[in-house]
């Protein structure tokens, strides 16, 4: 059954629509409803072409008729899986159309009147058209609509379920090889004790004849005591490895300048240089990569510069367009298309299918996953269809404009980057005296080895060089390594202090526990820590884990939901395309899930950091995916080795890197 349909016009005039329960009434009511959600995320951001949109337990399903601006919508619930939904749209737009063909026309030229400052109003200042009147009848035509389809569908439930007969019922008897050894007996008369015991002795002599040759020869060697036999060689072993003799590096014991000479973990000071370790600074801090001043003196990251001669992305798109002559080019393929175009023409799905081919090649070229790049094609595409086109020139700006706009609104966050405005915020929000203030705590989540620990401290040397104190909490307790690692990030970064300067410690220090314990817990002590030392910020470092490991995705959702941190970021590679995807679409789901589980509020990824962005060069297509599932933004990228290369995306230049050839 259905729980709401509309037809609206893309400028947010609601034409017409009809909810089948009260309980319904906000599905389109409301501003979080699953149809706002849908006009806001899938038709203004262009985040999805599939025509299903999902949201709070619903599927929604529209449809387009482009030349008249209309969108046709219905939503149910997800779980009843209703097949006739998209028949059901093909034919009601079919309808509306054929029967209202002519008050539509002249109600979208008015509101084009209206765009140009021409008020389509009557003389009493409402507006002049009157949906009821001109759509009356429409409510009953639509009723008998649906139900021929809900009636179809009931019809062929009936045929595939039909009655058994009394010999289809009927279980056919087997006759039993073994009936000799298993005695019969009426399923009405009682048994007794012996009779049991004679039927469990006659199963085992079946086991271990013919019937159950396989497992009769595993019984025979129980049962011969071999299991015995097994177990005293598993202890042998056992005592065996237990006895394995200390490693010796030498005839002698070595003395403990041998160890001294040896021990690579502890800091060694080099004599004359005041106590300051032997550390080649230049090599943490690449000065051409420091980020910049500004006018208020908070230090800001360079801008990713797409800078390996790549064209504008319109002189990309018209050369492409104009081209007939290189089709090994993957956008070279519009050209040829389109240059058939002439005169005034009405563009259709043949039209545009070797168009939107091509593009999509292009993008696949990017490292656009391909179920992305799918996406994007089909929502340029559905923008297209029906639109009349005046010659090649024309159309080469219609494709220019539906191509770029897509991935602009794609690229575009919903949400500020400014991370640095969020900090300082919550640390100036004012508080009773009485009350303590909470750091700020952001918490780094990702698979395993993207550099998870490497791209925190680039985020702590940014946060240091805008004189903010940042406690990291060591909460990956299972990597060997993991801990060392973070103290030796930490030791460097008091060493480099604000814009280079020397002895900055007290800025950043390291907060841990070891190993083997709980991460959850570590974070929550490192957080009231934080609280009692004053400090600004907490980084909390956590340990890869694979997607699709369920027990490990509900200790990272358990840390989630214990300590509420107000950033989460996942920490995705470049270098993937569609494996990114499933990486981020699984991380988001399950802590969705599993934190909802536990406390009742779903908390997912608030945005991403993507690592080693300078080995992709131009082929920047990570980034349209990771934002297009998630509708989150990218607020750093790590693009280097050292503690300044970290760098902020501008949407400009990753469009014009994604549209060069």
């Amino acid at each position: 059954m259905l729980d709401h349909c509309s037809i609206s016009h893309k400028g947010g005039v609601v034409l017409w629509s009809h909810s089948f329960t009260p309980e319904a009434s906000h599905i389109a009511s409301s501003a979080s409803s699953p149809v706002n959600s849908l006009i806001r995320e899938a038709l203004i951001e262009g985040r999805t072409a599939e025509q299903k949109y999902e949201k709070d337990g619903y599927a929604v399903k529209w449809t387009f008729v482009n030349d008249l601006e209309l969108i046709f919508v219905v939503a149910y619930q997800r779980i009843l899986q209703l097949t006739y939904v998209d028949d059901l749209l093909t034919a009601m737009k079919a309808l509306f159309i054929k029967l209202f063909e002519p008050f539509l026309t002249t109600f979208v030229a008015s509101l084009h009147a209206m765009s140009k400052g021409k008020p389509a109003t009557s003389d009493n200042g409402q507006p002049s058209w009157n949906f009821a009147r001109a759509f009356e009848g429409w409510d009953k035509l639509f009723a008998n609509l649906l139900k021929s389809f809900e009636d179809k569908v009931a019809q062929e439930r009936k045929s595939r379920f039909k009655p058994l007969t009394t010999a289809d019922q009927a279980e056919p008897e087997t006759p039993s090889d073994d009936s000799s050894t298993i005695p019969t007996q009426s399923p009405e008369a009682p048994q007794d004790e012996q009779q049991i015991a004679r039927n469990v002795q006659a199963l085992k002599n079946r086991l271990r004849g013919r019937g159950g040759r396989r497992g009769g020869r595993g019984m025979s060697r129980i049962e011969g005591g071999r299991d015995g036999d097994l177990a005293s060689d598993n202890e042998s072993n056992k005592r065996k490895a237990k006895a394995k003799t200390q490693r010796k590096w030498g005839d002698e014991t070595p003395s403990e300048s041998d160890m001294a000479s040896l021990d690579f973990s502890v800091d060694k000071l080099e004599p004359g240089v005041n106590g300051r370790l032997s550390h080649d600074l230049k090599s943490l801090v690449d000065a051409t990569s420091l980020g910049t001043r500004n006018k208020d003196g908070l230090y800001e990251v360079k801008d990713w510069d797409f800078g390996s001669g790549g064209e504008a992305t319109d002189d990309v798109i018209a050369r492409a367009l104009r081209s007939e002559s290189t089709p090994q080019s993957s956008l070279g393929a519009l050209g040829s298309v389109f240059a058939r175009l002439t005169g005034s023409k009405v563009l259709t799905d043949q039209d545009l299918k070797p168009v939107l081919e091509g593009m999509k090649q292009h993008l696949m070229k990017k490292n656009v996953a391909m179920e992305i790049a799918d996406k994007i094609c089909e929502g340029v595409g559905g923008g297209l269809v029906g639109k009349r086109v005046g010659g090649f020139q024309t159309t080469s700006n219609a494709v220019r404009t539906a191509l770029s706009a897509s991935l602009t609104r794609i690229l575009t966050p919903k949400t500020s980057t400014d991370l640095l405005l969020s900090i300082r915020t919550k640390l100036s929000s004012p508080l009773p005296s009485s009350q303590q203030r909470t750091p700020y705590s952001i918490t780094f989540v990702g698979v395993n080895g993207v550099g998870k620990s490497t791209n925190l401290s680039k985020v702590c040397f940014w946060l240091i060089q805008n004189n903010l104190r940042v406690l990291i909490a060591a909460c990956d307790t299972f990597r060997s390594g993991a801990v060392e690692q973070l103290r030796v990030h930490v030791r460097n970064l008091s060493m480099l202090g604000v814009d280079g300067a020397m002895d900055s410690k007290g800025r950043v220090e390291l907060f841990e526990k070891g190993y083997g314990k709980d991460a959850a817990a570590i974070a929550k002590e490192a957080i009231a820590y934080a609280k009692e030392n004053s400090f600004d910020v907490v980084l909390i470092d956590t340990a890869g884990r694979m997607q699709d490991n369920e027990p490990l995705m509900r200790a990272l959702a358990k840390l989630v939901t214990t300590n509420n941190p107000d950033k989460i970021i996942f920490v995705g590679e470049a270098l993937v395309g569609n494996e990114a995807v499933d990486q981020l679409t699984k991380f988001d789901r399950a802590l969705r899930d599993f934190s909802s589980a536990s406390s009742g509020k779903s908390r997912g990824i608030d945005g991403m950091l993507v690592t080693k962005w300078d080995t992709v060069d131009d082929k920047v297509g990570a980034a349209l995916s990771m934002t297009y599932v998630t509708g989150q933004p990218i607020i750093f990228v790590g693009c280097g080795q050292t503690y300044t290369d970290l760098r902020q995306l501008k949407v400009d230049n990753v469009v014009q890197a994604i549209l060069s050839d």
